[in-house]
């Protein structure tokens, strides 16, 4: 007698993909709750506040350390423990709620309240298209990624340059490439939860999806908030 899962190998697959997803949205909950907790937290206190603006290069190292903090994550989380990798991507969570606590203090909080649902509707509309179309996406990754390699290196040349039609340009040019990154990391992680790996890889995938929403919120926030 064949057994279930040699009868129903897609039942198996299903399963493997949908506790996979379970655990990646649920670390990437609780890490966006967290930098927001922190992020308003940090911006209402006006102790914290003052001695972060007071010291720039402070700031500046901060984000510094979470940039490291990420790329170390992104490139090892696969041989680290689970527990290893949940405390470190949990810290930086945490120290981005430090260094993106000026956008309680830029625009109100009807208006971040306002794109956060927007984006949240954005982000699922491309995250179901990725998640169950048929199409091949990883050569639109690979496009998608090099954009972003330009959009950062022309943003760092528009820092001296201080052109606003630049500025707006590759605004709405960050929304479609992360709006598509979107798309093509949820295929990319099913295609994780079906090949297997250690349990940290829960947390590569929580990260990416993390790093899209992110991303995409504060870029739409830059078009859409209302300043106070």
């Amino acid at each position: 007698m064949n057994s279930p899962t040699s009868t129903h190998p897609s039942m198996a697959t299903d399963t493997a993909i949908s506790t996979y997803f379970a655990q990646v949205y649920k670390w990437m909950t609780v890490a966006l709750g967290l930098t927001t907790l922190i992020a308003w937290y940090v911006s209402n206190s006006a102790t914290i506040s003052s001695f972060l603006s007071l010291r720039p290069t402070l700031l500046f190292g901060l984000i510094i350390v979470e940039l490291g903090l990420v790329v170390y994550l992104a490139a090892r989380v696969h041989k680290m423990s689970y527990v290893g990798a949940v405390t470190a991507f949990l810290a930086y969570a945490a120290l981005n709620g430090v260094t993106l606590s000026w956008i309680f203090l830029e625009y109100t909080t009807a208006s971040i309240f306002q794109v956060f649902l927007v984006t949240t509707g954005m982000y699922a509309a491309t995250s179901l298209f990725g998640y169950t179309t048929k199409r091949d996406l990883s050569g639109l990754g690979s496009f998608l990624f090099m954009a972003l390699i330009g959009l950062i290196i022309g943003g760092l040349v528009n820092f001296w340059l201080a052109s606003p039609m630049i500025d707006w340009i590759f605004t709405f040019g960050g929304i479609i490439i992360f709006a598509g990154l979107s798309a093509y990391d949820h295929q990319k992680l099913k295609q994780i939860a079906v090949s297997g790996g250690p349990e940290s890889m829960a947390i590569y995938g929580a990260l990416d999806l993390y790093l899209d929403f992110i991303n995409l919120f504060l870029l739409l926030l830059r078009v859409m908030g209302s300043r106070d």
